[in-house]
């Protein structure tokens, strides 16, 4: 389960052109299509459908030029990839949506259906978080809105690293296995289908880690 509500500028190619080619550091990706049914077989009606944000990727641009060396997409063609919420264009093109995005807004790779098997491209993090505090220091049991967001969680995959100017690659300063805090308003939300909250991020946005 992998989806989240989004609003993407819409634009629709006129039906002569026939193929759409990514520039410099773009990527082209065939938005999956939106669940219709739950998992019980009930129709759901549109107000109630989450847009999907993921999907595969159809074209891929030559890549970015970082000083004087040319980097190449970190993502081909057929790639099944997460992406963040409220990023590109969405073209009408052929009969299906696709997302025009610059490939820094994808999140990672997903070739299966739980988010727990995401691998973060680039500077992203994948963190497991730590369940909510059910209940106040007093023993009152909390209700589902009044629980305080948690910051805190497990490192569970971590991306490649970013290039420097001279572009060399620079590792990210956490590992698999951190226990880490992170920026309350960072990042994109997930639930794993075993019902486990993740959180997807920048390195950046990760604050501490914790021993």
């Amino acid at each position: 389960m992998y989806t989240a509500s989004a609003y993407i500028k819409r634009s629709y190619c006129p039906m002569q052109y026939t193929s759409v080619k990514p520039l410099r550091d773009r990527v082209l990706v065939k938005i999956k299509e939106t669940e219709e049914k739950t998992e019980g077989g009930i129709l759901l009606p549109t107000t109630a459908q989450s847009k999907p944000q993921g999907g595969e990727v159809v074209a891929v641009g030559e890549g970015k030029t970082i000083g004087n060396t040319k980097s190449e997409s970190s993502v081909k063609t057929g790639a099944q990839v997460i992406y963040s919420k409220y990023a590109g264009m969405e073209v009408e093109f052929n009969g299906a949506n696709h997302l025009l995005l610059k490939e820094d807004v994808i999140v990672g790779l997903l070739e299966t259906d739980d988010i727990k098997d995401l691998k973060p491209l680039n500077d992203r993090v994948l963190i497991k978080v730590s369940e909510a505090e059910e209940k106040t220091t007093g023993g009152l049991l909390l209700t589902e809105a009044s629980k305080e967001k948690p910051s805190l969680g497990t490192v569970i995959a971590v991306g490649p690293g970013t290039l420097d100017e001279e572009g060399n690659l620079k590792p990210l300063s956490v590992s698999p296995g951190n226990t880490v805090l992170y920026s309350k308003y960072a990042g994109n939300d997930f639930k794993g289908n075993d019902g486990s909250n993740y959180i997807a991020l920048r390195a950046s946005d990760v604050m501490a880690v914790l021993s």
